[in-house]
């Protein structure tokens, strides 16, 4: 394809920070930001852990009429949409509306407001429900909100695939720009904190129950028991090239190629996916970028933290890669896993080691579990041909991978 679609603005709202500047510095320093739930009271759940952003002040991202309107997942997304535009050094109305999309991925929508209006229905005296149940909640709630906020009337979307969404969102954002739109606002946010998100969740058995946040999230480890959930995620700005150089943006990076496969099967309370449906997921998003295997530098995994999930991670990645991948790095441990906003997050972290002209080390393993025996990054080290495979799976059957080519960094010593 002629037409090339890169990155130019990155917008983070994690629990490693509010801002890009914030996450990198978490990611490079290697602090753990998971903690004891805050959100709620966790004390009747074995689950009591969790990722959530520090400090976070809606208010200062939205007004009151969007407030009482819209759940903590769409501010969080506010918020990070409002960082990514700004870094890429564009208004925030679009000043050709038809011009500029919005395209996020969405798992579970707004639980808070949801929990709350729904304990007024079946515990309060009204049994009434406030009018803007009906969209808070809704899958695509953020996705509308944002593009009646800033005027993003072209092709606008939501995908739907738990944690893959957040890798299959920034490839529908570059078809779209390959069809005629030059701006489109692409990533994920998430929020599954409320009682009745966390329920959800336990129902899986894939969380971890353990007490103790430095223990609690250890994926590809012999310790590994479980995900600790968290909030938030990455929004980014996607450009057609042309319209980016034309304006003199920085572009941090070009999404160059995609793979999106399903299990076709459902996933029992013993399975692990399929190692070679994602293995093809690698591949495809390889072949369509004219990437070699031993061109990437690193990949940034999935990371459940599942004992068989890791097992079968490491399996798919060994079927692309051979006995000797590239290096794995995963910041995981460090957030807590925010599904769709958890993968939108790597894309950030990766984009942002090109930016820095470093390949951070891995949050772990400490000792890697029997099977999950892949060449973990223990040091930070230079990109050599600045490419990296980030890659996600949903719930049940879902693969995604995602290529990105970094641009070149800037001089060593020159302002950021």
């Amino acid at each position: 394809m002629s037409t090339r679609a890169v990155v130019t603005g990155i917008g983070v709202v994690a629990p490693s920070g509010v801002g890009a500047d914030a996450h990198w510095r978490t990611v490079v320093e290697g602090v753990r930001r998971t903690a004891p739930i805050t959100l709620f009271d966790p004390a009747g759940y074995p689950t009591r852990v969790a990722g959530e952003v520090p400090g976070f002040e809606a208010a200062a991202w939205a007004d009151n009429r969007q407030l009482v309107q819209t759940d903590r997942w769409t501010h969080l997304g506010f918020a990070a949409t409002r960082l990514a535009l700004a870094d890429a050094g564009l208004p925030e109305r679009a000043p050709d509306p038809y011009g500029w999309a919005v395209t996020l991925a969405s798992s579970s929508g707004g639980n808070l407001f949801g929990q709350r209006e729904l304990q007024r229905l079946w515990g309060g005296s009204s049994r009434t429900v406030g009018a803007y149940q009906s969209i808070a909640w809704f899958y695509a709630a953020s996705v509308g909100q944002l593009s009646i906020h800033h005027q993003f009337k072209g092709p606008c979307g939501v995908l739907v695939a738990e944690s893959a969404g957040g890798l299959d969102s920034l490839a529908h954002a570059v078809r779209t720009v390959r069809r005629g739109t030059p701006v489109v606002i692409a990533g994920a946010t998430e929020c599954p904190l409320s009682p009745y998100a966390l329920a959800c969740q336990l129902r899986s058995g894939l969380l971890s129950a353990a007490s103790d946040p430095e223990a609690a999230y250890r994926p590809f480890d012999r310790s590994a028991g479980g995900y600790v959930p968290a909030e938030g995620g990455a929004v980014f700005v996607v450009e057609e090239l042309g319209h980016a150089v034309a304006r003199g943006a920085r572009i941090y990076g070009e999404v160059t190629g995609w793979g999106a496969t399903h299990d076709a099967a459902h996933t029992g309370p013993d399975g692990a996916g399929d190692p070679a449906r994602y293995a093809r997921a690698m591949r495809l998003a390889l072949d369509r970028s004219g990437v070699t295997a031993d061109e990437v530098d690193v990949v940034l995994p999935d990371a459940l933290g599942v004992p068989r999930y890791d097992r079968a991670e490491a399996e798919a990645l060994r079927e692309v890669f051979g006995d000797r991948p590239p290096p794995v790095s995963t910041q995981k441990p460090l957030t807590g896993r925010a599904h769709q906003g958890g993968s939108a997050l790597d894309v950030a972290t990766a984009l942002l080691a090109f930016h820095h002209d470093t390949l951070p080390a891995s949050a772990g393993p400490q000792e890697p579990a029997p099977g999950c025996d892949l060449d973990f990054l223990r040091a930070p080290r230079r990109p050599r041909h600045r490419l990296a495979l980030v890659c996600a799976r949903g719930f049940d059957g879902f693969n995604s991978a995602l290529v990105l080519r970094g641009a070149p960094p800037a001089p060593r010593g020159a302002a950021e």
